[in-house]
């Protein structure tokens, strides 16, 4: 069983940094795609960066690319993601996400994904 603790939420003001973190449980090995997606109040969730474990595939939207960075801690059951130059836009609630078998590259789509993190939320002011 496959369990994911997200973490590192907070409030920020424009042009600041948070790091979020994913603690993962369970058996999680190359063939899962991992993910963090986000939703703001009235917005459906939309995935915000992707990383295919063992290949190390990312992708990221095009709002926030440039701007943060996903990675994997394979040792110590991890996943994060740093964010930099934080906008008042990129305010929603942050889930992390994994899911097994997809091939080619991981799905965008939300509804994919069978594992789901509780959610950070992220504030940023101007």
């Amino acid at each position: 069983q496959v369990q994911l603790v997200s973490s590192g939420g907070g409030s920020v003001q424009a042009g600041g940094s948070l790091r979020l973190s994913c603690a993962t449980s369970g058996v999680i090995y190359a063939g899962y795609c991992m993910g963090w997606f986000r939703q703001a109040p009235g917005k459906e969730r939309e995935a915000v960066s992707t990383i295919r474990l063992g290949r190390g595939t990312t992708y990221y939207a095009d709002s926030v690319k440039g701007r943060f960075a996903i990675s994997r801690d394979a040792s110590n059951n991890m996943l994060y993601l740093q964010m930099n130059s934080l906008k008042p836009e990129d305010t929603a609630m942050y889930y992390c996400a994994a899911v097994f078998g997809a091939s080619g590259p991981c799905p965008n789509r939300y509804t994919v994904y069978n594992y789901w993190g509780q959610g950070t939320q992220v504030t940023v002011f101007s």
